[in-house]
């Protein structure tokens, strides 16, 4: 075979390989990347570095307080939500006693009284008995079900309030939008910046996992009216939403987001314990009812008190007073 010709034919092979690798990855950056579940159990529970507020450990940040109560005797095992980890981390680190906490390094054992699950996860515990209490926004239907379905009768308790908010790039003009147009984008009636005092680009929608809290949350806010997951919106710019206390660190850290003002109010700590703010939500402790540990009450008690509400403020959310 002639070489130049065999040189030629090497070189169309290599330029459509690298076409074709050019292309993939292109697709996944653009497309698939933004489409990956990032609310899944292992992408949530990177989202939390657990020995960050681990109670007890030098320089933790988890919030305490110094107070006269303590637990003793069967403690209730606490689980819950990735965004009030550290809510319930400073709850165990102001009453209860160091050893009950065992950490390995990179888990919560089996026998430490303190877990980490995410919201499905802490209701599963809650159900089947692998947890006392957990500190989560209230039930999806799916999680409602199952407790039904095990003949569970869930108490729910409201001991803070949080901001549920909406969040689009930094660099994105429209900082204030109504609450009617946010449901608009997401049902699939705007889908243009343009129609909120934007660029003109496609919008684009990003959801999150049934069962998360932040994505019940938000079927909430929609008031059953439906979200399509619009792919071809997915070359635009994203509009997403998430709880405030995850919003702020994720601003802190970067500065590559921002939280929307809505109806004209921002998500500021202020306007979230004032209610100005139109959607605050109460979160909760959530507790079997036939749960016969009598430190599951006593703990709940605590918690409504001045000093458990402390612990709730210090860790950056709205306590009930």
């Amino acid at each position: 075979m002639d070489k130049k010709l065999l040189k030629r034919q090497l070189a169309v092979i290599t330029a459509i390989v690298l076409g074709f690798a050019l292309f993939d990855f292109a697709i996944y950056t653009v497309f698939t990347r933004r489409c990956i579940d990032r609310a899944s159990e292992g992408m949530q529970a990177k989202s939390v570095e657990l020995d960050k507020y681990l109670p007890f450990a030098e320089n933790t940040l988890a919030a305490t307080v110094e107070t006269d109560f303590a637990l003793d005797g069967d403690l209730p095992v606490l689980d819950g939500a990735a965004a009030l980890y550290p809510v319930f981390a400073g709850i165990a680190g102001s009453v209860y006693p160091e050893e009950s906490i065992d950490f390995d390094g990179e888990n919560f054992t089996k026998q430490s009284a303190l877990q980490y699950s995410n919201t499905r996860g802490a209701y599963k515990a809650v159900v089947d008995g692998d947890a006392d209490i957990i500190f989560c926004a209230g039930p999806s239907k799916e999680q409602l079900e199952y407790a039904e379905e095990k003949g569970v009768e869930l108490e729910l308790v409201p001991i803070g309030r949080e901001a549920f908010v909406f969040i689009v790039n930094v660099d994105n003009p429209v900082d204030d939008m109504s609450a009617q147009q946010v449901r608009d984008i997401f049902s699939g009636k705007i889908a243009r910046w343009s129609q909120v005092g934007g660029s003109n680009r496609l919008i684009s929608p990003i959801q999150r996992n049934t069962g998360s809290g932040s994505q019940t949350a938000m079927l909430s806010f929609m008031g059953g009216e439906e979200m399509p997951h619009d792919f071809d919106a997915a070359f635009g710019s994203a509009i997403g939403y998430s709880f405030r206390f995850y919003v702020e660190d994720i601003a802190k850290e970067n500065g590559a987001v921002k939280m929307l003002s809505l109806d004209g109010v921002y998500p500021s700590a202020e306007n979230v314990k004032n209610e100005s703010y139109p959607i605050v939500s109460s979160f909760y402790a959530v507790y079997d009812k036939d749960n016969s540990n009598e430190n599951v009450k006593k703990l709940i008690e605590w918690i409504l008190s001045d000093e458990g509400q402390q612990v709730i403020e210090k860790s950056g959310y709205a306590g009930l007073g």
